[in-house]
């Protein structure tokens, strides 16, 4: 389990809007008005800060945790700061860092998602919903089970091992400290297992809808399992995973046992 975060309760309500909350290095003019767009420092160069990352592929705009009034795309700024620093320092980088990146204080970085688990909402939204829909076209390319089923568990695969940070902040260290963003990635997680399920009685590849259901879910989570396990071995490569999960899943035991 992945340390807490420093220093990092939601912004106290009272103390917010203090003279000079929004301004940020190099301007000495303090904010006017808690909701003034932060005052702005000059942009990174490429040489600065690496570029912005969407690591699970094409993100949203916006995210249900989204409050109104609020620019989406200053939001999505924020959330690419987010990902550039948890890409940088690894799944236990602190609130204050992000806000850093972003050139903003914290308590005006909780202010645009409304608190830390807004934030880390956010994130799981930007994130996981495009990991899932990644894996989803790939079950749906054309060809047969084992192309199919292979294609969708290494897509997974790839996606969690390209971007192990962001992966580990979402599941182990956000999950862990907030039971709303744990819930909703299980919702999501969930979703794509009745998905999968659809896809295969639609298909008549499997006739009984309990089984196909049981079988589905049993996958999402096998799979699920397997990489985590996978991301602890790097020296294991990522076919051979991929082989050994498509064996068990098609085959059974005994298929596996003869490789």
């Amino acid at each position: 389990m992945i340390d807490g975060v420093r220093d990092e309760g939601s912004a106290p309500r009272g103390g917010d809007d203090a003279p000079g909350e929004e301004a940020t290095a190099g301007t000495n003019a303090p904010a006017r008005h808690p909701h003034a767009t932060p005052s702005g420092r000059p942009a990174a160069t490429s040489s600065e800060r690496p570029a912005a990352t969407k690591p699970f592929g094409q993100v949203a705009a916006t995210t249900p945790s989204g409050r109104a009034g609020r620019d989406p795309r200053r939001r999505r700024a924020l959330l690419e700061a987010a990902d550039r620093i948890i890409l940088r320092e690894g799944p236990e980088a602190s609130m204050a860092a992000i806000a850093s990146e972003a050139g903003i204080s914290k308590p005006i970085l909780y202010r645009h998602f409304g608190d830390k688990s807004g934030l880390y909402q956010a994130l799981a939204e930007r994130h996981t919903r495009a990991l899932m829909d990644s894996v989803r076209a790939a079950f749906l390319r054309p060809g047969d089970i084992r192309t199919r089923s292979r294609a969708a568990i290494d897509t997974y695969l790839a996606a969690i091992a390209a971007n192990r940070h962001l992966y580990r902040f979402l599941v182990h260290r956000a999950s862990a400290e907030d039971t709303a963003t744990h819930s909703a990635m299980g919702t999501v997680i969930r979703g794509l297992g009745g998905e999968i399920a659809d896809i295969l009685l639609r298909e008549g590849l499997l006739p009984d809808p309990v089984r196909v259901h049981i079988w589905s879910h049993a996958t999402v989570g096998m799979v699920q399992a397997a990489g985590e396990w996978w991301l602890d071995h790097p020296d294991v490569p990522r076919e051979t995973v991929t082989d050994g999960i498509v064996d068990l899943l098609l085959d059974g035991l005994p298929e596996a046992t003869r490789r």
